[in-house]
């Protein structure tokens, strides 16, 4: 089994210079790429002056996450994808359970290890911690973090064998090669932010499967592209979730459960004008314009029906 290790980079020298050593030490099992989306710094002169062995896959323009590494997986060969964020250190033998878990289960098309926060070791890290749920408004939570809290790691989500998760984080996201072109990889107007959601939920209307592999550990610095409480990241976030739910949703109670959440993000935009972020306010709502200009190409992209049989048929449900 061929494991590429596929790094998106965007102006992230200060990332690659603190992260990378950690990469290459502990994956020998693996060929590392460096994705670049048309950096304007020397990021890209250091990897090859200081890493030579780490190949190269230029993107014209930056493409954000989602249409960066489709166009730069269009150049790579392997088995199985592991697309891994720059501010992510790796461990020891991190990659064995992962490489076993898919070598044991053909169905197995997406995985991802336990994520714990590098600056805070103890924790599981936000973005991915034991693998993500997700709610039926589309809300996404993990095992070992709900909304902003984040559990101490005792070994409580541990377990021998990979554990069936909805989604596996895009902080370090692996898969089979053959299932993202398959999918046709991620949704590219979604930029940044739930593209990996999206892309498992569409895998588990196939029949594959998506699980955590905790016997594999890393280490995710986080925020290191946007802040959490970036505007862009607010906007983004609130106008990705509700194109996932128009283009995922069962056709029974799709525009209802659309029509709450808008309401529920409608709270969201009152509570922050009452902790004083009207910019954050201002964001849910050009989210909801663009999720109308949308409407209607993203309706087009529902399969022609779903139904919760469906769902529960392939264990697909909101946990």
């Amino acid at each position: 089994m061929t494991i590429a290790i596929v790094i998106l980079n965007w102006n992230g020298r200060a990332l690659l210079e603190q992260f990378l050593p950690s990469v290459l030490l502990h994956s020998a099992q693996a060929t590392i790429y460096l994705a670049d989306n048309a950096s304007t710094d020397d990021s890209v002169a250091f990897v090859q002056e200081r890493y030579p062995a780490i190949r190269i896959v230029q993107n014209t323009e930056n493409l954000g996450y989602a249409g960066g590494y489709n166009a730069a997986l269009q150049h790579i060969q392997a088995d199985v994808y592991c697309l891994l964020n720059s501010d992510v250190a790796v461990t020891e033998g991190w990659l064995r359970p992962i490489i076993e878990a898919f070598a044991n289960d053909e169905t197995l098309a997406i995985a991802q290890p336990k994520l714990l926060d590098f600056k805070q070791p103890e924790k599981f890290e936000y973005a991915g911690a034991a693998g993500g749920y997700i709610d039926k408004y589309g809300y996404p939570y993990c095992r070992g973090r709900q909304f902003n809290t984040l559990e101490e790691d005792k070994g409580q989500y541990d377990a021998p064998e990979p554990v069936p998760v909805f989604w596996a984080s895009g902080a370090c996201f692996f898969i089979r090669a053959k299932v993202f072109h398959q999918l046709a990889g991620f949704e590219e107007v979604f930029f940044a932010h739930q593209e990996e959601i999206d892309l498992c939920w569409r895998a588990h209307r196939e029949g594959f499967k998506v699980a955590c592999v905790t016997q594999s550990v890393v280490y995710h610095l986080g925020g290191a592209t946007l802040a959490t409480n970036n505007p862009k990241k607010t906007y983004l976030n609130f106008r990705n979730s509700l194109l996932m739910l128009l283009k995922n949703l069962p056709d029974k109670g799709l525009y209802t459960t659309l029509f709450l959440r808008l309401v529920l993000d409608g709270v969201a935009g009152v509570r922050f004008l009452l902790q004083g972020k009207p910019r954050l306010t201002y964001e849910i709502v050009r989210a909801h314009f663009a999720f109308y200009k949308h409407f209607a190409a993203f309706k087009q992209k529902r399969p022609k029906t779903i139904t919760f049989k469906d769902y529960f048929q392939r264990k697909l449900f909101f946990i």
